[in-house]
């Protein structure tokens, strides 16, 4: 209905590329790896040799320097396809910017061209058994001991975890009590002694994500494998958190576009009474519906991705994108799959794997109800 004024000429020619490489080497090999329960580490090294990884990384570091606006698009490619096993989006986009940012220049040159060529694979641990989106409770923590530190503790539902070569780990590195000011990040390479990883988790959806727990028993590490300052941890995290959050909405959005276009065509050419089931107004007006819904919010995604190249979103803004999209995204699937009638119910279709494994746009990067409660306190 609304023209996107956010792309140019190169953008799509990106675009085009990007979703060649996932039609031809990504979803033919996608259900074999959700029975494994893992993506192949082969593919984030062709993605890198591509260009698909770290975009938006300066070169000097073997990125390809680009803006946010590339990262939207594998973003919006990978939410269309349904390729919900492929970790890149956390590696390139939340991974990368936390060690960019904050990382010394020791780390940076350990870390980033590696994961740039899709050698490294590399994930972020936050959520721990029983703290879920609490982040302040942690009790993982990291002791000096002359000059390391040693962690001790454990995180759940990671994502990369199974295959990652180096987790940047929320950690404890005081007890003074003053909760978010105790919380450092620190880097932590696969290998270390004590550093173990669980079988990937069994999930109801997104199954060929390698989701799994992470266990610390005494994993010593160098103190130059901190990021950025230590008691820090927490105000870096919250400082990158918005955009994790418009992460989610962006992928919500195109995939219940991607979604809404195969029910379209499925509900032109499926015939029910003699007729095409899109000739009954009843289906007319749920997908007039859907549409509707999905426009306008595109118009405010897009609007916030904008904000976000300009370094000007607010986490307000950010909150109100991710549980507002992800909501919609639920409700557009289960009308679809409905609008599919009982093929909607098969995995056979897309759309029913999408159903499933959209449940969890919700729940990650903070549950939708602390996004309200994020946009509350502004009130």
């Amino acid at each position: 209905m609304i023209p996107r004024q956010l792309f140019n000429a190169d953008h799509e020619s990106f675009r085009h590329s990007f979703r060649r490489f996932l039609n031809a080497e990504v979803m033919p090999r996608h259900e074999r790896w959700e029975e494994q329960g893992f993506v192949d580490p082969a593919i984030w090294r062709r993605a890198g040799e591509l260009g698909f990884l770290c975009t938006n990384m300066p070169e000097n570091y073997g990125g390809a320097g680009c803006d946010r606006l590339f990262s939207t698009i594998l973003l919006e490619e990978l939410a269309r396809a349904n390729a919900t096993g492929i970790g890149w989006p956390l590696h390139s986009d939340i991974v990368a910017p936390y060690l960019l940012r904050y990382g010394s220049e020791e780390l940076k040159q350990a870390w980033l061209p590696k994961m740039a060529s899709g050698e490294a694979i590399t994930a972020i641990a936050m959520t721990e058994p029983g703290g879920g989106s609490d982040l302040q409770s942690i009790t993982t923590v990291a002791l000096e001991d002359g000059d390391d530190y040693v962690i001790n503790g454990s995180k759940i539902f990671i994502t990369n975890g199974y295959n990652c070569d180096m987790a940047i780990v929320a950690v404890k590195t005081g007890s003074s009590a003053r909760g978010a000011k105790d919380v450092s990040l620190i880097v932590v390479e696969a290998g270390r002694p004590g550093f173990t990883k669980g079988k990937p988790l069994k999930k109801a959806g997104m199954k060929a994500q390698d989701t799994c727990e992470l266990f610390f028993d005494n994993v010593r590490v160098p103190r130059a494998n901190i990021v950025g300052q230590r008691g820090m941890g927490f105000m870096m995290l919250m400082q990158e958190l918005a955009w994790e959050r418009l992460l989610i909405a962006i992928t919500s959005i195109a995939n219940a576009e991607a979604m809404l276009e195969a029910t379209i065509a499925y509900t032109k050419e499926r015939q029910a009474f003699g007729r095409p089931v899109s000739a009954f107004q009843h289906t007319r007006f749920a997908l007039a519906e859907m549409k509707t819904e999905l426009q306008i919010a595109r118009v405010f995604v897009d609007r916030c991705i904008e904000l976000e190249i300009k370094k000007e979103l607010q986490p307000d803004a950010a909150a109100a994108a991710k549980y507002w999209c992800s909501d919609l995204q639920g409700k557009v699937l289960d009308q679809c799959v409905q609008l599919h009638g009982g093929y909607g119910f098969m995995l056979e279709y897309p759309v029913a794997r999408a159903y499933v494994d959209a449940r969890a746009q919700r729940i990650y990067g903070g549950t939708n109800e602390i996004m309200k409660e994020i946009i509350a306190r502004g009130i």
